[in-house]
């Protein structure tokens, strides 16, 4: 039932730190005139004049141009929370922390989208740092340049799990991580602003930040990660950013989708390859001869693993693969 008195609830709702949202342009009810009797009815156009936010961003409050208001409550997302909640943790950008990858299945199907959950690009663009090795340390997503302020989306349904900024995320500047039903996770670093808070429901294409700079970055860009039980894997074997679109509507992961070598477009042979290889991060005083000798294998061979030449210097904190 519509209510009267719109000043008294303007006040009461200013008090309580509600903003005004942007005005429904197509909304109209119908009102009997009361000041008629029922032998001279008519009728009068009720019209909506602006809306009202609330602590719950599904539930306006509506004005209309007859002094009265209304709520109208916006539909949510249909989210199965069966086992979305396991390790749940809104304190550390990281959960999952005491599931082993050797822990994992071998491979499990996910459902992305089907006739009632839909997908949206949390943003399109070329990618200036992909999923790999960068200056010896893993690069857990993919980096896309963006202006400060653009729209970041979420991709799926979900409930936000982490949102942080300054020191406690260390590289990620202002982040947030969104938990979907299917065990995904989605990660987006560097925004300027958050626009979610924990525990927040977001939809499919719901902005929930804004592209920036902040925390390790040296210019505007959007990190994204995708994660399935706190292992990170190459996001972009779910979603195509140069259009936006999605690889397919269901995804599965195999165990060593989760190893920073391993990447889209590899077959299943060379990605095993990546995931069973042995590392060497370089020492001081560290020589080609000396680990070749240390792991059992020649210079020769180490340098056609790494595309090296024999009298390349080797630099401190540098990864060779070994085998």
């Amino acid at each position: 039932m519509k209510k009267s008195i719109v000043s008294l609830l303007v006040l009461l709702l200013a008090t309580c730190g509600v903003a005004f949202a942007q005005e429904p342009d197509s909304l109209r009810v119908w009102e009997m005139n009361e000041d008629h009797d029922d032998a001279d009815t008519t009728m009068m156009l009720v019209r909506a004049i602006d809306t009202l936010s609330t602590p719950d961003k599904y539930i306006k409050i509506v004005l209309f141009n007859d002094h009265t208001w209304d709520y109208i409550e916006m539909e949510r997302p249909d989210i199965d929370t069966t086992g979305l909640f396991e390790d749940w943790d809104i304190e550390s950008i990281h959960a999952y922390r005491d599931v082993k990858i050797s822990d994992l299945p071998e491979e499990v199907d996910l459902l992305l989208v089907d006739s009632g959950h839909h997908f949206v690009a949390p943003i399109i663009g070329r990618r200036s740092s992909t999923f790999k090795f960068r200056k010896g340390r893993p690069h857990n997503g993919i980096d896309i340049p963006l202006r400060v302020g653009d729209t970041i989306r979420s991709p799926f349904d979900g409930v936000v799990r982490y949102v942080g900024g300054g020191k406690a995320t260390g590289g990620y500047g202002n982040l947030i991580v969104v938990r979907h039903p299917n065990g995904l996770e989605t990660y987006y670093g560097h925004l300027s602003e958050r626009l979610v808070v924990e525990n927040d429901l977001v939809a499919a294409g719901e902005p929930i930040g804004l592209g920036g700079s902040t925390g390790r970055s040296t210019g505007p860009h959007l990190h994204f990660e995708t994660r399935y039980m706190g292992k990170p894997f190459d996001p972009e074997r779910v979603i195509n950013f140069d259009d936006g679109t999605l690889r397919d509507t269901m995804l599965t992961i195999k165990r060593h989708y989760f190893n920073v070598g391993s990447h889209y477009g590899m077959t299943d042979k060379q990605s095993k390859a990546v995931t069973d290889a042995v590392y060497h991060k370089v020492k001081k005083g560290d020589t080609l001869g000396a680990i070749a000798r240390k792991y059992g294998t020649t210079v020769n061979a180490i340098c056609k693993l790494n595309g090296i030449s024999s009298k390349k210097v080797l630099q401190i904190g540098q990864r060779l693969r070994v085998r």
